[in-house]
């Protein structure tokens, strides 16, 4: 032990490493992730049945005459056909819950592994963008779970009188879950733009000029993301990403005048001479002290 900690380098102050040194740290917190992810499975294992009925509550807002149940008691009952069917389903759902319950602390790892390369300004810039990116996609999911029921309703009342859903408890997780990581993943377009904008990519005037192909286009991604396909669910989507955009929009805007008037004085600056004097009052005007207290 003594030798190998003789053996260690010094810490550089600026995050600098050697690549087989990069690698090895990269190693190290990915097997981290791993098992902090894995512990939180055997948590989502252990209370498989409470997260399953948190799942299953959209499904079972649908009217029982629109859901057909093997036991003929109306109940909400998700079947499957496959000898393992029911076992994989377990394991994807403790998987997922295992992913989203440690997401604070495996997030915290990938932070760990870019800070040290980052510049003070970018890590104050990285925190809040970390920070917004997390509160943005568990709005999204949260959205998309509120309206889940309104949308499995529209889509299985299609079917017309007379015909009733048998859904496969296989195929209803792997639904959820997709519209549950789409709407996540849609809620961060804003983000995307303000760090467009900020890096100097798209600059406010662009996004104003486009903004209402951005807005259609907007509408056309929620049509073809959705997975429901129907018009209720799109409309959930891209009615918020536009809200966003539009507050996307302000941010740039604000930055980009920010940045405007940052230039112009530095620019005043930069026109001073020290070898010509400045222009002062040779007489200095009187003071009006009428109104001083």
């Amino acid at each position: 032990m003594v030798a190998l900690r003789r053996r260690r380098r010094p810490k550089d102050p600026e995050g600098r490493m050697p690549v087989l040194d990069h690698l090895r740290e990269l190693r190290q917190r990915i097997i981290k992730c791993l098992i902090l992810i894995a512990l939180g499975a055997v948590l989502g294992w252990v209370f498989y049945s409470h997260i399953l009925d948190v799942l299953k509550h959209p499904y079972c807002e649908v009217p029982k005459k629109y859901r057909a149940t093997p036991t003929g008691s109306g109940g909400c009952v998700l079947i499957y056909h496959g000898v393992l069917d029911g076992f994989t389903t377990r394991l994807k759902v403790s998987a997922i819950a295992g992913a989203v319950l440690t997401g604070p602390f495996w997030l915290y790892q990938i932070w760990a592994f870019i800070t040290p390369g980052l510049r003070r300004n970018e890590k104050k810039y990285t925190r809040i963008f970390v920070t917004a990116s997390t509160v943005l996609f568990i709005a999204g999911m949260s959205l998309a779970y509120l309206v889940l029921a309104k949308g499995l309703r529209v889509v299985i009342e299609q079917g017309g009188y007379g015909t009733a859903a048998q859904l496969t408890v296989s195929d209803y997780i792997s639904f959820v879950t997709l519209m549950l990581v789409v709407f996540g993943a849609a809620f961060e377009l804003p983000l995307l733009v303000v760090m467009a904008n900020f890096a100097g990519i798209l600059s406010a005037r662009i996004l104003l000029k486009t903004q209402r192909i951005a807005i259609f286009l907007i509408f056309v991604f929620a049509a073809v993301a959705t997975p429901s396909t129907d018009p209720f669910t799109m409309c959930a989507m891209a009615l918020p990403m536009v809200l966003l955009y539009e507050a996307a929009i302000f941010v740039a805007w604000l930055h980009d005048r920010r940045k405007a008037r940052r230039k112009a004085e530095e620019e005043a600056t930069e026109q001073l001479d020290d070898d010509v004097p400045s222009d002062v009052e040779a007489i200095p005007r009187s003071l009006d002290w009428s109104d001083s207290t």
